[in-house]
């Protein structure tokens, strides 16, 4: 064989191979994430509407997950053979502070459903942006800490933050439609429908989870499609198969608004 196309090809070999490599690193560089600024997105901003009423009553198939009386459907997530210990009263019940404090989650998983609940922050709320009345539903809990897909909760009346992570967004995934949020002291109220994830028998991605959610009767959601559980740094991804999960209410360690819930009640679809 002639030397020359030897040497052509080789080089044409090694040109390939540095290429891909270069490629690879280029890849891993713009993929790797160190800061939580870089997945915070200031537009759109959504357009301030005003809410209409919030109480909902639960329909007669419901499955009433706090009925004003106590969390008995309800346990630590850290420790799920622990009962919720945030405290209840006058038919309402309140993010634990101080030690002893943890997420809670229903004992109950489920897979699609329709979920009715009332939140609060308190009329006295101090601080701003991220720190005002930060709390989160997570649609599907994934376990320990914050893991699973997390609907904001957070006092946005009047209270400028990124907008992927104001009250109604799809945590750095999906900026509300829509900003309709109730003054500090008055009731708001989340409608979601739930479509989970389904995954093939080698546990890879078969369907992604999306979502449909009524922020105090607007909609601010329109059947997004989730990319992956929430992620407070880097982009989301599936990389956990799961079928039913638990509910998730996230404390998120603000002291100066603790906020509380009532009328939860949840339909399996």
């Amino acid at each position: 064989m002639d030397l020359n196309y030897i040497n052509t090809m080789n080089s044409k070999k090694i040109s390939i191979t540095s290429i891909l490599v270069a490629g690879a690193l280029s890849m891993a560089i713009a993929q790797e994430k160190t800061k939580p600024e870089e997945t915070e997105v200031y537009t759109p901003v959504p357009k301030i509407v005003q809410a209409a009423g919030v109480f909902s009553p639960a329909p007669s198939d419901a499955i009433i997950l706090f009925d004003g009386k106590d969390l008995s459907k309800w346990v630590m997530t850290n420790d799920r053979d622990k009962p919720a210990v945030w405290p209840v009263a006058n038919k309402v019940f309140t993010v634990k502070k101080g030690p002893g404090s943890g997420n809670i989650e229903t004992k109950q998983s489920f897979g699609n459903y329709q979920l009715h609940m009332e939140w609060q922050v308190p009329a006295n709320i101090q601080g701003k942006g991220q720190g005002r009345g930060n709390g989160g539903l997570f649609l599907a809990s994934l376990g320990k800490g914050d893991a699973g897909y997390e609907l904001q909760i957070l006092d946005s009346y009047k209270n400028d933050t990124y907008t992927n992570g104001q009250a109604g967004s799809i945590y750095k995934q999906s900026v509300p439609l829509a900003n309709p949020t109730n003054k500090p002291g008055q009731w708001n109220s989340y409608d979601v429908i739930w479509i989970a994830p389904t995954f093939n028998d080698d546990k890879s991605l078969k369907t992604p989870a999306r979502v449909t959610v009524l922020f105090n009767g607007v909609l601010i959601q329109n059947n997004f499609e989730l990319k992956g559980p929430t992620q407070y740094i880097g982009d989301p991804a599936y990389k956990q198969a799961h079928g039913p999960s638990p509910i998730k209410l996230q404390t998120h360690g603000d002291p100066s608004a603790p906020i509380s819930f009532r009328n939860i009640w949840i339909r399996e679809l």
